[in-house]
């Protein structure tokens, strides 16, 4: 499917349901108790990051790397505070050591939303290879990994993930698709 197609599809469904992706990804994290939210900006976040912003329920800030904000969720998870991590795919090349070394071992409830770039008319070769190794990375590590298509399908995934990964203290990838978001074509 071609990126303007993606974008189409998820216009479509974005009338049909009157939410947005962002929008179902926020309302989740609230019923959640995630409340504390570092992100390496991106593009195809940023309506979510703007609305996170926004919202006095959330604590919410930029980091300098994807290394960084896993840290800041394990020490918050150590003091008591649910959190999640905002990222694109190539943040993601980063994180094999932190995983494997922190969240993992320490039974850390890292929960990960990750714009997955590199795939239906991505322009950039380098976000295409980071996308090639990001799912054998989380399956090398027997890391829990959902790809989410579809806007219909969001919620149920994102909540029960959320769910099973305070409840078994283990991290959860949860990557957004173009097809969900629209993803980021070359203007």
């Amino acid at each position: 499917m071609a990126a303007a197609e993606a974008e189409t599809t998820v216009q479509a469904l974005q009338e049909k349901t009157g939410k947005t992706w962002h929008e179902v990804v926020l309302q989740t994290l609230k019923r959640n108790d995630i409340r504390l939210v570092p992100y390496v900006p991106d593009r195809v976040l940023t309506a979510l990051i703007k609305n996170i912003h926004a919202d006095p329920f959330f604590t919410t800030f930029p980091t300098a790397r994807e290394e960084e904000a896993v840290g800041i969720v394990s020490g918050a998870w150590m003091g008591g505070m649910r959190s999640a991590v905002l990222m694109q795919t190539s943040g993601f090349a980063t994180l094999a050591n932190v995983l494997a070394s922190l969240a993992i071992p320490y039974q850390i409830p890292l929960i990960m939303f990750v714009s997955e770039r590199g795939t239906l008319g991505e322009f950039n070769y380098g976000q295409s290879l980071v996308c090639r190794t990001m799912r054998p990375v989380l399956d090398s590590l027997a890391m829990e990994h959902h790809t989410i298509t579809r806007l219909d399908e969001l919620e149920f995934i994102a909540d029960r993930s959320i769910k099973q990964a305070i409840t078994t203290q283990a991290p959860v990838a949860l990557i957004l698709s173009p097809l969900l978001t629209g993803g980021k074509v070359e203007k």
